[in-house]
């Protein structure tokens, strides 16, 4: 599993801008499947996406997000080796096995 952590560069009004673009970007992460869970940061200084999947396709399609294209919103990619999950989560668990 990996977090997804974005870290707004620039102002709020400057995301803003680019936010329905980046929002039709997060869509199609969830199409693709790659995409558990997502968010805000409170306070809104960027945001977090929970994601499986391999790590170069998930580093490339970062590298897309209109945030990144347009310099407002930079990432760190955290790479977690889930080994336990409450129940309904098992999807973390064995996404964590196949990336080692």
């Amino acid at each position: 599993m990996f977090i997804l952590s974005l870290i707004y560069v620039k102002p709020n009004e400057e995301a803003d801008k680019h936010m329905e673009q980046h929002m039709a970007w997060v869509k199609a992460g969830y199409a693709k499947g790659w995409f558990l869970a997502s968010g805000r940061k409170v306070p809104r200084t960027g945001g977090v996406i929970l994601a499986i999947g391999d790590r170069a396709e998930i580093e490339a399609y970062v590298a897309a997000d209109p945030f990144t294209v347009h310099g407002v919103a930079n990432y760190d990619i955290t790479e977690v080796a889930v080994t336990t999950v409450a129940d309904g989560l098992d999807i973390l668990k064995s996404s964590s096995i196949k990336a080692q």
